[in-house]
C-alpha cells in the first residue's frame, strides 16, 4: 500500500469567472475529504487546488492505492431474541447473519457485550480497504455533485455513450478531458462521459505541445507551464497580475498606481491562463467626465484597470491583462484602446446631456416613476423623506436649514441617462449634477452621502445634513416595509433592510445622536398617511425588536459579551447613542470583585419583587427596626444620590463603580433580614426599600443578566 500523490484534472470550456476560484476550491475540497473519508488518503494530506478559464484541478498528498482493512463490529440483536433457552441460534439471529453473508458457523464467535438495559450480540469482521479506483470513482462523483454551480447546461455526448448525440450530460460548461495520475499511474475513473488518461490542453493559442502529456502528478503545474504557456495555480497567476500591475505602473511613472480592486483582479485572473499586461490610453478629453463614470465603465464592461497619479486623480492611461503575449503588441493595444473609445464616448454625452436640466426640474418626474405598488411613487416617497428629515431636524435643533433641499433633490438623479446607465453612480452623480446646478457642496454632499453606508464598514456621511437625510431615507424604507408586512424572512431580504437598520443604528450610535428611537418610528409612521395601517402599535414594535437584534448581534461582533449585551438592551434604551457607553460602562463593572455578588443580588431581589407586585411602599425609616436594613438604608442615601447624579451627567461607568460600595450592605441585609416578614408593615417597608434599590441599580443596565 505504498502512498504516492493524486492529481485530478478537468478540462472543461471556459467557466465563469466571477465563480471560477470557489469552483475550483470546492472541487478540491470535496474530493480530497471524499479520500480521507474513506481512508485512502491521510488526514493531513495536502491538498492544492489548482483553477484556470478552462481547468478543474487538484493535488492531494500521500494517497494510497489500497485503504488499510478496517474492523468492523456489527450489533445483530439482543441475546434473548437470538439465542434460545439452550443457548442454540434461533431463525431470526441465523437469517441476520446469512444477510452477512455468514452461517451457522459464525455463531461461537459472535461477541456479547451490554447494549443500554439489555446484553446484545455483535458480529465482528473485516472490511477490505476500498480500491483506489473505485474511491477515486465515489470521491469523483461527489465533488461534481457538490460543485456550487450557478447555473448548469446541457449538452449532447459523441462518443463512449449510450446514444452518441442523444445522450445527454449536465454541467457548469462542456467537459472534453479527464486526467486522474496516481503517481505515474493512470487511474481509470469516468465523468461526464470521459475516460481518464494523462494527457490534457494548454493555452488555447500559445501552447507548445498539444496535447500536454503529463509524465506524473508531481509534474502537472510545470508541465503546464512549459509546453501548455498555462499558469494552472488561481493564486500564483492572481500574483503575477499584480506583479506585472505594479511594474507597469512603474514603467508609466510619476506615482502612477493601477486602481486597487480586488474582485476585480479575482476576476481577471479567471479570464486569463497566461497573463501579460499591457499599457493603454484614451485621450485626455474624456477626463472632463467625472472619474467614477469612466472608471466605473473601465471596470464593469472591459475589465480594465484604471491607472490614478499620485494626488488618486484619474489618468488617460489604463492597463489591460491579455491573454496572449504577441512579439509586437501594438495591435492588441490599438485594438483595447479602440474598443474603450465609444464607451467613454457615451458617458461623456450623457453628462453633458444631463446637465441641460436641474435637478429641481426632475422632481416633478420623480411621480411617475413607481417605488412600491403599496406605498406610492418615488415622489410620493420624496416628500415622507422630507417630511422625516425635517421632523429630525427640529428634534437636533442643531442642523442647517439645507435638510429639506437635501432630501427633496435626493433621488433625483434616479432619472437621469448616467444613472439609467449605470445603476452604481446613483447618489455620486447627484452630487455633480447639485454642484453644477449651483448648489451648496452641503447640499451636494448629502445628496450623495444619504445612501450611506451602503455596506459594512462603509464610512458615514459628511456633515450634519447627510447624516439626517441618510436617517430619514432608511427610517422610511424601513417603516414602510414592516407597515405593509413585507419584512425579512430567512437569506431572503430583497430590500436590504438588515442593510439599512444597521445604517440606522451605525449613525445613531457613531454620531452620538441625541434621538430615541420610538419618538423617531412614531413619526415615521405618521407621514404615510392611509398607506398603512391605522393602528401602528404592532408594526412599530416589530420594527424596533427588529432593530434591536440587529444592534445586539452589531455589539456581539465589536467585543460585547451575550450577557453584557443582554445586560444593557434588556431596558430597551430609546438612545441608541448611549448603548456603546452603557455597554463600556457594563463590561468596567462586572470585572469589579463586587459585580459577581451584586448581580447575583440583582436577581434575587427581581425574582422577590416578581412574587410581590402590587405590594411595597414608600420606606419608612421608623420601620426599619434589623440593624442589617438600617445599614443598607444609610448605605444608599449616599450611595443611590451620587451613583444618580453621574447617570444623569452621562458618567455610566463611574455611576454603576459608586453602587459596588453597596455589596456589604446588601449582602448583610439578606443574611439578617426576613423581607416576607409576619407584620404587614414591615413587609410592605422592607419591599419598599427593595424596590428603590432595584431601580438604582439598574438604570444603566439590568445587571441580573450578569448573573451566573
Amino acid at each position: 500500500m505504498t502512498a504516492q500523490n493524486l492529481l485530478v484534472e478537468l478540462f472543461v470550456e471556459e467557466l465563469p469567472p466571477k465563480a471560477l476560484k470557489k469552483l475550483g476550491d470546492a472541487f478540491a475540497a470535496v474530493l480530497a475529504d471524499q479520500l480521507k473519508a474513506q481512508g485512502l488518503a491521510p488526514a493531513d494530506a495536502v491538498v492544492t487546488a489548482f483553477a484556470s478559464p478552462r481547468r478543474l484541478a487538484a493535488h492531494v498528498t500521500g494517497v494510497l492505492a489500497r485503504a488499510a482493512d478496517k474492523a468492523v463490529s456489527q450489533k445483530l440483536m439482543p441475546v434473548n431474541v437470538g439465542l434460545d433457552a439452550s443457548g442454540q441460534p434461533t431463525p431470526a439471529l441465523l437469517k441476520r447473519l446469512g444477510v452477512l453473508g455468514a452461517d451457522a458457523s459464525a455463531v461461537a464467535g459472535l461477541k456479547r457485550a451490554p447494549d443500554g438495559k439489555a446484553e446484545a450480540l455483535f458480529y465482528e469482521s473485516v472490511a477490505p480497504g476500498a480500491a483506489l479506483a473505485a474511491g477515486l470513482q465515489k470521491a469523483l462523483d461527489e465533488a461534481l455533485a457538490k460543485l456550487p454551480i450557478p447555473k448548469v447546461m446541457s449538452y449532447q455526448l459523441e462518443t463512449d455513450c449510450e446514444l452518441p448525440g442523444w445522450t445527454s450530460v449536465n454541467f457548469v460548461r462542456p467537459a472534453h478531458g479527464l486526467v486522474a495520475l496516481h503517481g505515474s499511474t493512470v487511474v481509470p475513473v469516468k465523468a461526464l462521459g470521459l475516460k481518464s488518461g494523462n494527457t490534457t490542453h494548454g493555452h488555447r493559442f500559445e501552447a507548445t505541445v498539444s496535447p500536454v502529456v503529463l509524465k506524473d502528478a508531481d509534474g502537472y503545474a510545470l508541465t503546464l507551464l512549459g509546453d501548455g504557456a498555462v499558469i494552472a495555480s488561481f493564486a500564483e497567476r492572481k500574483a503575477e497580475i499584480a506583479r506585472q500591475l505594479a511594474a507597469a505602473a512603474a514603467k508609466v511613472g510619476g506615482g502612477c498606481r493601477p486602481i486597487e480592486d480586488d474582485a476585480l483582479l479575482d476576476e481577471v485572473t479567471a479570464l486569463v491562463e497566461r497573463p501579460n499586461v499591457l499599457i493603454c490610453e484614451f485621450e485626455s478629453q474624456f477626463l472632463d467626465v467625472p472619474q467614477e463614470c469612466l472608471i466605473l465603465t473601465m471596470k464593469a464592461n472591459q475589465k480594465y484597470f484604471p491607472m490614478l497619479d499620485a494626488q488618486g486623480k484619474l489618468t488617460n492611461q489604463f492597463l489591460v491583462v491579455s491573454n496572449i503575449s504577441p512579439t509586437d503588441a501594438s495591435a492588441v493595444i490599438g485594438g483595447n484602446e479602440r474598443v474603450v473609445r465609444p464607451r467613454l464616448a457615451d458617458a461623456k454625452f450623457f453628462f453633458d446631456q444631463d446637465r441641460k436640466k436641474t435637478l429641481a426640474s426632475r422632481v416633478e418626474g420623480l411621480g411617475k416613476v413607481v417605488y412600491h405598488n403599496k406605498l406610492g411613487t418615488q415622489g410620493e416617497r420624496t416628500e415622507r423623506v422630507r417630511a422625516i428629515a425635517r421632523a429630525i431636524a427640529q428634534l437636533l435643533r442643531d442642523v442647517t436649514s439645507q435638510v429639506d433641499k437635501a432630501a427633496q433633490l435626493a433621488k433625483t438623479d434616479l432619472l437621469t441617462d448616467m444613472v439609467g446607465e449605470f445603476p452604481e453612480l446613483q447618489g455620486t452623480m447627484g452630487r455633480y449634477y447639485a454642484l453644477h446646478d449651483g448648489e451648496s457642496e452641503e447640499v451636494a454632499f448629502a445628496v450623495e452621502d444619504h445612501y450611506k453606508p451602503r455596506f459594512a464598514g462603509d464610512e458615514l456621511p459628511r456633515n450634519t445634513t447627510g447624516v439626517v437625510v441618510a436617517l430619514a431615507d432608511k427610517l422610511e424604507t424601513l417603516v414602510g416595509m414592516f407597515g405593509i408586512g413585507n419584512v425579512p424572512t430567512g437569506d431572503k431580504d430583497p430590500f436590504a433592510l438588515r442593510r439599512h437598520a444597521l445604517g440606522v443604528i451605525r449613525m445613531l450610535t457613531e454620531k452620538d445622536l441625541r434621538l430615541e428611537l420610538s419618538t423617531l418610528l412614531d413619526a415615521c409612521y405618521s407621514v404615510f398617511g392611509d398607506k398603512l395601517p391605522a393602528v401602528r402599535a404592532e408594526p412599530v414594535e416589530a420594527l424596533a425588536g427588529f432593530i434591536y437584534d440587529r444592534l445586539a448581534g452589531s455589539l456581539r461582533e465589536q467585543g460585547g459579551t451575550a450577557q453584557e449585551v443582554d445586560a444593557v438592551l434588556a431596558l430597551t434604551p430609546q438612545r441608541l447613542g448611549d448603548v456603546p457607553k452603557r455597554l463600556a460602562a457594563v463590561r468596567t463593572f462586572a470585572a469589579l470583585p463586587e459585580a459577581p455578588a451584586l448581580a447575583a443580588a440583582n436577581k434575587r431581589i427581581g425574582n422577590i419583587l416578581k412574587k410581590s407586585e402590587g405590594e411595597g411602599a414608600a420606606v419608612q425609616q421608623a420601620l426599619l427596626v434589623e440593624p442589617a436594613e438600617q445599614a443598607l438604608f444609610a448605605a444608599m442615601q449616599t450611595t443611590v444620590p451620587a451613583a444618580n447624579a453621574k447617570f444623569d451627567a452621562g458618567d455610566y461607568t463611574a455611576s454603576l463603580q459608586s453602587l459596588a460600595a453597596l455589596r456589604a450592605p446588601v449582602d448583610a441585609f439578606f443574611d439578617g433580614v426576613m423581607v416576607n416578614a409576619d407584620d404587614p408593615a414591615l413587609k410592605a417597608n422592607r419591599l419598599g426599600l427593595l424596590k428603590q434599590l432595584h431601580v438604582a441599580m439598574n438604570r444603566v443596565a439590568d445587571l441580573s443578566r450578569l448573573a451566573t
